[in-house]
């Protein structure tokens, strides 16, 4: 079995986390506690779903931290939005932000239906 360093789904994650990084470093310094560390939690869980999914025995386990990545992956695009309407980021960097949004949603999904139940010798 492939390394989940070598998932291209795991791959695109650590992007995100890394544009979220970015994304949150021009935030007001009184949400560094508050709306931004929500942020940054929530995108650091999607790769790390992802890598915890691979040391799962069941495809149902599996499956299960790709919902929690997903469920994350919303958690974000809301506080995205959230971002927008304080004026925190500007609406093109919203809109910039959604079709990697969608891409990396996509990823999610079609990873999670590939997940299979292990042989038991495994």
């Amino acid at each position: 079995m492939a390394s989940f360093k070598e998932l291209e789904v795991f791959k695109l994650s650590v992007k995100y986390v890394k544009s979220i990084y970015q994304i949150t470093q021009s935030y007001p310094k009184e949400e560094k506690f508050g709306l931004v560390r929500q942020m940054r939690d929530a995108a650091i869980g999607i790769p790390s779903c992802i890598a915890e999914s691979t040391g799962r025995r069941t495809a149902n386990d599996r499956k299960h931290f790709i919902d929690i990545a997903l469920a994350s992956l919303y958690e974000i695009h809301s506080q995205l939005i959230v971002s927008e309407a304080l004026e925190y980021i500007v609406i093109e960097r919203l809109n910039n932000a959604e079709p990697f949004i969608k891409k990396l949603k996509a990823k999610l999904i079609a990873y999670q239906n590939l997940i299979k139940d292990r042989p038991s010798n495994v």
